[in-house]
């Protein structure tokens, strides 16, 4: 009786709690010649601290085994980022020593393997990610709140004095608007799910949790554009990267035309989070909004390069237990066989293209994945080597039988209607009623110094289907993915709404040409002739294209196209607004085509049935130019040659001279 309760549990210290967490990770995420080639690497690279006994990584250091490229100057950022993913769980205590059990965290964090241990958590690390990334300027906060507000009463007084149920398409990037998702208030509400996870892991108490953890909140936070502009860059020459493959094998990438080809594409890639021209950084909301649906796999490179701290250099596995040096066991000991390095096939299969590029390649892998990319494309169909033609496009792309990459770049038309020519009878063609240019002047410095008329622009689609005529209803599944490059990256996915994704239609079809997100040319055709009890108004319809909500069309000629964004209407056959993104408005473009490719998806068994198919219709064509059936009559003998199955339908048969 009064015994003191001697048995109760001492609470756990924060480092007891780090060294606990940091021996899970190690045991559960790290495979154990893994962790021994790990504590290898650290020893071989860390200082010594005498007067704490403390061993670190520091910024040089991680720079130089991680062959950071100097050019990039990106080694502060991701130093940055890793002093504050070192202090987890204990984030407040950011930034941390990057000891022996911080460098644990770091690199199972960095490469996705926490999700062994942290089940709980295991699909969102974005908000480590952004708070890795921010900082806490009340100034730069300041002045994006006022921005904000301003753009706000802008757009409300807008639609005051247009009507409720108005349409103005005179806002343009005005409702880019972060604050308006009522969701946002409540962003930073929830506590961090990877540290709620780790301390489940490790059965700590809620009233620890709650006491004695406060991680940085999120408001007021905001990446600064030019950290996140080098670290695109450096994201973009990592996509690629393979387990053990050195960063330094890329180079050539960081040299010359390669690098303003890397700076430009970062660019667009920026500009997809915001305008740098109006905004001094990436909000969280912008950060969360944007990164799952136009850049699902952005960071999936950092998952290679930080794998490098689990493969010691040091460690030579053609010793066995035992062996000894002995000058005259070596002397006797034959030469060993010099080492081949095996020679990886190229990034990029054909360098022929003259839209696709290794930086492009790049940004395509961080919304499509990129074991169907890297070393897999072949160039199936270019414009300037073939012929801008749709019978060209149909002979080189129609018999690959994987999913492709459909590409086309082009110049902006003049935003007033052109008369007379080419282009004034494609102009004819488009619904009257037109949709303003798209206004957000890039990513900032790429584009953006350039003439509204002269801008390059870049649009695609992702086709998982073979290519083939559409003759009564548009083909694609529901994982073809509309999107356009420059000079902002935008990503449109399939919905639901409608089946109207890919359309390939010549002539004598109506309005002949390849379109995605677009009603099928027959049926538009028909429902517009129909609708109309006039034959001046059927003939007005019959040669008025009809355009999709968010849509892309090339004319039959390969001359022209337009893309079509009807935020208003929330998407048709493809989903608007990039899932979120910051371009919340009504625009179109229409372009003067450029270039015009296609790549296929695929290795050699894709390009082996490829040729099997050519040859096996250059062989049927010869057989039916070779056909006589040496009546004399040329009715009768087509009419045998239908009945045959060798012509008609959609066969041509060839000659019947």
């Amino acid at each position: 009786m009064g015994q003191a309760h001697s048995d109760e549990a001492t609470p756990l210290s924060k480092e007891e709690i780090i060294a606990q967490l940091a021996e899970k990770f190690a045991r559960r995420c790290f495979e154990p010649l893994e962790l021994y080639s790990f504590k290898d690497t650290f020893k071989s690279l860390a200082d010594h601290e005498p007067s704490t006994g403390i061993r670190y990584l520091k910024e040089d250091t991680i720079a130089r085994f991680l062959e950071l490229p100097d050019i990039l100057a990106v080694s502060p950022v991701i130093f940055s980022m890793l002093s504050y993913i070192g202090a987890f769980p204990f984030l407040e205590d950011a930034p941390a020593v990057l000891g022996f059990e911080q460098m644990i965290m770091v690199v199972t964090i960095m490469t996705g393997r926490y999700a062994k241990v942290l089940t709980k958590s295991a699909s969102n690390r974005r908000k480590l990610l952004f708070k890795s990334l921010a900082v806490y300027d009340r100034k730069l906060s300041e002045i994006e709140k006022q921005r904000q507000q301003s753009e706000t009463k802008t757009v409300a007084e807008t639609k005051a004095s247009a009507g409720d149920n108005a349409r103005s398409h005179a806002l343009g990037f005005a409702v880019d608007m972060a604050g308006d998702d009522p969701d946002d208030e409540n962003a930073d509400d929830d506590d961090d799910e990877l540290v709620l996870g780790a301390f489940d892991s490790l059965d700590i108490n809620d009233a620890f949790k709650a006491g004695d953890v406060h991680s940085a909140t999120t408001h007021g936070a905001m990446i600064p554009a030019d950290n996140f502009r080098k670290l695109i860059m450096l994201l973009l020459l990592v996509a690629p990267l393979e387990a053990q493959e050195n960063l330094s094998s890329y180079a050539d990438r960081v040299q010359g035309a390669e690098l303003e080809c890397l700076r430009a594409t970062a660019e667009d890639v920026l500009s997809a989070f915001l305008d740098v021209e109006r905004s001094p950084g990436i909000t969280f909301t912008q950060f969360r909004r944007v990164l799952p649906v136009s850049f699902p796999f952005l960071f999936d490179g950092f998952n290679p390069l930080f794998e490098h701290f689990l493969f010691s250099k040091n460690l030579d596995f053609t010793k066995r237990r035992g062996d000894a040096p002995n000058a005259n066991a070596n002397a006797n000991r034959k030469p060993a066989a010099p080492q081949v390095d095996i020679q990886q096939p190229p990034l990029l299969q054909d360098a022929g293209g003259q839209i696709m590029n290794l930086s492009v390649l790049s940004q395509l892998s961080f919304f499509l994945p990129g074991s169907d990319l890297f070393r897999r494309l072949r160039l199936l169909y270019s414009g300037a080597d073939a012929g801008f033609s749709m019978g060209s496009f149909e002979a080189k792309v129609f018999n690959w039988r994987a999913p492709t990459i459909f590409l086309v770049s082009g110049t902006r038309l003049s935003s007033d209607s052109p008369t007379g020519g080419s282009a004034g009878v494609f102009a004819d063609s488009l619904p009257p009623k037109r949709l303003p240019n798209d206004n957000s002047g890039g990513g900032g410095g790429g584009s953006g110094d350039r003439g509204e008329e002269d801008r390059r622009l870049v649009f695609g689609a992702y086709v998982t289907q073979p290519w083939r005529q559409t003759h009564k209803e548009c083909f694609g599944t529901a994982e073809t993915v509309l999107f356009q490059l420059s000079p902002t990256h935008d990503v449109f996915p399939a919905s639901a709404l409608n089946a109207d994704r890919v359309a390939f239609a010549k002539p004598p079809f109506p309005m002949p040409g390849i379109s995605f997100g677009c009603p099928h040319p027959r049926s538009s055709h028909a429902m517009s002739s129909s609708s109309s009890s006039s034959k001046r108004s059927s003939d007005h319809f019959a040669a008025t294209r009809q355009l999709g909500p968010v849509s892309l069309l090339v004319d039959s000629s390969f001359e022209f196209g337009v893309f079509t964004h009807d935020y208003t209407s929330r998407g048709g056959a493809f989903a608007a607004g990039g899932g979120g993104g910051r371009r919340r408005a009504d625009f179109q473009e229409r372009f003067r085509v450029d270039d015009l490719e296609v790549w296929g998806c695929g290795g050699d068994e894709e390009a082996r049935v490829q040729r099997e198919r050519w040859a096996w219709e250059a062989r049927e064509a010869e057989a039916r130019r070779r056909v006589n059936l040496g009546t004399g009559d040329r009715a009768a003998d087509r009419a045998l040659l239908e009945m045959a199955g060798l012509v008609g339908g959609n066969r041509s048969g060839g000659s019947m001279g």
